[in-house]
């Protein structure tokens, strides 16, 4: 096969999104677009990506060199349009002997399979391959001009087009594929000499065309092509993504009450015969799987839930949250960082932070881990079969051995032994009558109040 790289535009400034977060790093199913561009180039076999970058985008600068490495960029200065852009990754691939894709950070639908084509038709004799689509309204996109057996003759802008031009549905996207010496040759042929006064990268399809070469195009959905300038259009985006997911799950055989009402991430993990009530929320990092039950309301995040384990309702899994066999976390129970072993129940209104719960353990209603004392974390330690009582405070690190019992509304700062009861309360003192002699006390001196002048 033939070698791959890619080049993906981030350059603009997306004033449209109103927002200080630059707009390829704005999310999509919990993923910023950025990534999820190179997610899709990386699974094409992409050996070599350059992500062309503005000189007021330091933050996308920084996200893509994390993820890529030093070097994984190109800045654009000034930004005289996608022919420029494309252009100011040269130099990064200079010593790069392959084909070249050039896409856009903006497209948080495009996936591999649709990208694919591209590649493929360039294997069966393409000189450029082209994205093109069929929208709904094509009023405002450029249309692509084909002749026998599908060749690309010419790409018209909307407002160059002719009446009969007009009728074409299909579209430029404006992705494209072609060898690298071949396209840099062209691109440094196209100029500025239009309204914008700016280099399109659409003049490349022309110019190929004037020497004779082959240009073909692959038609992709409407919504894999879609870029997100404004928050309308990623919010479109999130419905599209999110409407996937949650045919893909029901596809699988994973039960969702209400598939609606359900949002999950890009990277859940949910097994066949999982449920999943209303209104639940998958943040990055869940995985779920067989006879699981996720009750209505709870929201998971870096969590693993064991099969046959019972989350919620109105349960929060943190980052580390690993939920064991058979075991229930229930109504406004918050787990971070906790392992929960098989059949552990902690059902009520608790907080689990930093430990572990051992084995058929069972935590009663109000119980907190105490896991922070300002500066640093502590480890509790639940053991298998322990019962801890309703109100019991866990002032981290401290151990409760296997089989162990705390009363209810302990305090408990020391290990407590396998199979011992701790019990830590103030005495009660308990005084006769005086709530009787503290009624008459008040309603006596409300009614002196009363009866002055």
């Amino acid at each position: 096969m033939t070698a791959r790289a890619a080049v993906i535009l981030a350059a603009g400034q997306g004033t449209r999104m109103k927002s200080a977060t630059p707009k390829v790093l704005h999310k999509v199913g919990g993923r910023a677009m950025l990534d999820r561009m190179i997610d899709t180039v990386q699974a094409l076999g992409c050996e070599k990506i350059v992500v062309v970058v503005g000189t007021a985008n330091a933050e996308v600068r920084a996200a893509a060199e994390a993820r890529l490495g030093a070097g994984a960029t190109a800045v654009q200065d000034p930004p005289l349009g996608t022919a420029h852009a494309v252009l100011a990754a040269k130099d990064a691939l200079a010593g790069f002997d392959g084909d070249v894709v050039i896409t856009y950070a903006d497209a948080p639908l495009l996936g591999p399979d649709d990208l694919g084509p591209l590649f493929e038709l360039r294997e069966t004799g393409a000189d450029i391959a082209m994205m093109a689509f069929e929208p709904a309204d094509p009023l405002l996109y450029g249309r692509v001009i084909t002749g026998p057996g599908g060749q690309v003759l010419r790409i018209v802008e909307a407002r160059d087009a002719s009446e009969a031009e007009k009728t074409v549905r299909l579209c430029n996207a404006g992705m494209m594929v072609a060898d690298r010496a071949a396209l840099f040759g062209w691109l440094g042929r196209v100029d500025n000499k239009n309204v914008k006064g700016e280099y399109y990268l659409t003049d490349v399809v022309g110019l190929a065309v004037g020497d004779g070469k082959a240009v073909r195009a692959h038609s992709a959905p409407e919504a894999a092509v879609m870029g997100c300038d404004t928050p309308a259009q990623l919010a479109k985006a999130e419905r599209i993504f999110q409407d996937r997911r949650r045919a893909q799950f029901l596809a699988d055989g994973v039960a969702l009450v209400a598939p609606e009402t359900v949002h999950f991430a890009y990277d859940t993990e949910i097994e066949p015969g999982a449920t999943v009530e209303q209104f639940v929320v998958f943040a990055p990092g869940v995985r779920v799987e067989t006879r699981a039950v996720i009750r209505a309301f709870s929201h998971l995040e870096g969590a693993v839930v064991k099969e046959g384990a019972l989350i919620g309702p109105y349960a929060r899994l943190r980052p580390g949250a690993d939920i064991g066999e058979d075991a229930h976390i229930g109504n406004f129970v918050e787990v971070k960082k906790v392992a929960v072993g098989k059949g552990a129940k902690a059902n009520h209104l608790t907080y689990l932070g930093d430990g572990v719960v051992g084995a058929g353990a069972n935590i009663g209603a109000g119980t907190i881990f105490c896991n922070y004392d300002g500066f640093d974390k502590h480890q509790t330690h639940v053991g298998e079969g322990a019962f801890i009582g309703s109100n019991t405070a866990l002032v981290a690190p401290v151990k409760v051995g296997a089989g162990a019992y705390t009363g209810s509304g302990s305090v408990i700062t020391k290990d407590v032994a396998a199979d011992a009861l701790a019990v830590e309360r103030g005495q009660q003192v308990e005084r006769e009558g005086w709530a009787a002699k503290f009624r008459a006390r008040k309603l006596a001196a409300k009614a002196a109040k009363a009866a002055k002048p």
